[in-house]
């Protein structure tokens, strides 16, 4: 009897400690570095093409971009306004890019009028729409960034 309570003691510290240890390796979120702005239009029937262009503030300086490939769900022209928060870059030159919206379980991971997207540097972009009601989506080919 002692040794199968002894046993179960240490299987349950065991148990804990797992837990415990996978809990405290998990990293803490990242904190923004950076901010931007979006203003695109999008062209719409079905399949459409968006075009603009947004504004990156990193490290105390502001930075002009151009921007493609974004979709806001929308049939005819639409005017597409959106800011977010940039996390993992260490200078300006990682911006530009391909993005991609960003996958946990095989579902994208996007809130009630966001997106988050990360491009092959590593940069993530946590954006949301400034007009309510607006699903922000990427096309096909992702959201293209290019600097001004």
């Amino acid at each position: 009897m002692g040794v199968k309570r002894i046993l179960c003691c240490l299987a349950a510290a065991a148990i804990l400690l797992g837990v415990v240890y996978t809990v405290g390796a998990q990293p803490e979120s990242p904190y923004p570095i950076g901010e931007v702005t979006i203003h695109a239009k999008q062209i719409a029937a079905g399949v459409g093409y968006t075009w603009g262009g947004g504004t990156l503030k990193f490290g105390g300086k502001e930075y002009h971009f151009k921007v493609d490939g974004l979709n806001a769900g929308a049939v005819g022209l639409a005017k597409i306004d959106a800011k977010g928060d940039v996390y993992n870059m260490n200078s300006v030159a990682d911006f530009p890019g391909t993005y991609a919206a960003v996958q946990a379980g095989g579902a994208l991971v996007k809130g009630p009028a966001g997106l988050i997207m990360r491009n092959d540097k590593g940069v993530v972009i946590n954006l949301k729409a400034v007009q309510t009601g607006v699903q922000l989506t990427l096309g096909t080919t992702g959201l293209n960034i290019s600097m001004k």
